[in-house]
């Protein structure tokens, strides 16, 4: 039979609410009460009875995260932030990914809207004319914070990265380096990437210098599509000497094209990406890069949820942009 928290109250001669307070993690409790608690919960092998304990609190104490990919180092450190964040209140995570497809999303959604999920965080694909989903969440009275990504025309939470002064910070940075002729590895047709590219063309218009469309070139978000569009590139003539590109992955593929097409880099052309993902200083010519903030933005968007959940009061909508910071390495480092 499992032991409860009766069990172990009983046993250490405390009231069952004390227990219930260490096993959550709430409640003024004295450390060596706390202590003596969890010591004698581990001798039991005492399991928490979620049933029970959403029976009584109307809680499953489990929260959905719909990313957009798994593999992408970006959303990884995003799910690991927000993990790190909920697990102290008790919470748990639900990992849903949907490929960039819309209607995915939607049905991911709706599958964990149909598990009582106390709370959604979303980085969402959805265009503004398409906001059956949150119409959806709002009904079912289940707080939702956007993360990363905007959704035109919606009122809700958000939590990102100022997108714009990603675009001109990379492209500055490439300027101040003595590039004159700048590309852009443009992301998918998401809000951010169209913001990324605005930022792009603001900074080269300060400094005077053309945008020329045929140097800003689609790649999706992964590095075989940075590979492909600066193959493109590398076909033009004059060639660019700097590119700045969507993100890390688009990149290093993007690396990949210029060193088989036997340039150096950063010396005929010079790199930028965006994410600072962990192992973009591993590489063969480290990647010089913007950083967004990656875990601070899945625990922001955590805190905001968690307080969500709790609140006894409907809340405004609150939005948190992180400033970006660009982190110089060897692919931009010559002389201008």
């Amino acid at each position: 039979m499992s032991a409860t928290m009766m069990d172990i109250a009983r046993d250490l001669k405390v009231s069952v609410v004390t227990v219930s307070k260490v096993l959550r993690n709430q409640g003024r409790i004295s450390e060596a009460t706390r202590k003596r608690v969890l010591r004698r919960a581990k001798q039991l092998n005492y399991q928490t009875n979620w049933v029970a304990r959403s029976l009584v609190t109307q809680r499953t104490y489990t929260i959905g995260l719909l990313l957009p990919a798994m593999t992408h180092p970006f959303f990884a450190e995003i799910a690991r932030a927000v993990a790190q964040t909920v697990r102290p209140h008790g919470y748990h995570v639900i990992i849903s990914c949907f490929e960039e497809d819309p209607e995915l999303e939607a049905s991911e959604a709706e599958s964990l809207l149909s598990r009582r999920v106390d709370g959604l965080i979303i980085a969402s694909s959805q265009l503004p004319c398409r906001l059956d989903l949150f119409k959806q969440v709002r009904e079912r009275s289940v707080p939702y914070v956007l993360i990363d990504r905007q959704v035109a025309g919606l009122r809700a939470s958000f939590v990102g990265v100022d997108n714009h002064a990603i675009g001109r910070l990379a492209t500055e940075h490439l300027i101040a380096r003595g590039c004159c002729r700048i590309g852009h590895l443009r992301g998918p047709e998401v809000r951010i990437a169209a913001e990324r590219l605005e930022g792009y063309r603001q900074a080269l218009a300060k400094r005077g210098l053309p945008a020329r469309s045929c140097y800003v070139v689609p790649s999706g978000y992964r590095d075989e599509g940075g590979y492909a569009g600066m193959r493109q590139l590398l076909g033009l003539r004059p060639i660019p000497d700097g590119v700045f590109c969507y993100n890390d992955l688009v990149a290093i593929g993007a690396m990949k094209a210029i060193l088989e097409a036997g340039l150096r880099l950063p010396h005929d052309i010079a790199v930028v990406g965006a994410g600072n993902v962990h192992f973009s200083d591993m590489l063969a010519v480290p990647l010089t890069t913007v950083d967004q903030g990656t875990r601070e933005m899945g625990l922001r968007a955590a805190e905001l949820l968690i307080e969500r959940i709790a609140s006894k009061r409907s809340m405004r909508p609150t939005r948190i942009l992180i400033p970006p910071k660009l982190v110089e390495r060897e692919s931009t480092r010559r002389q201008p």
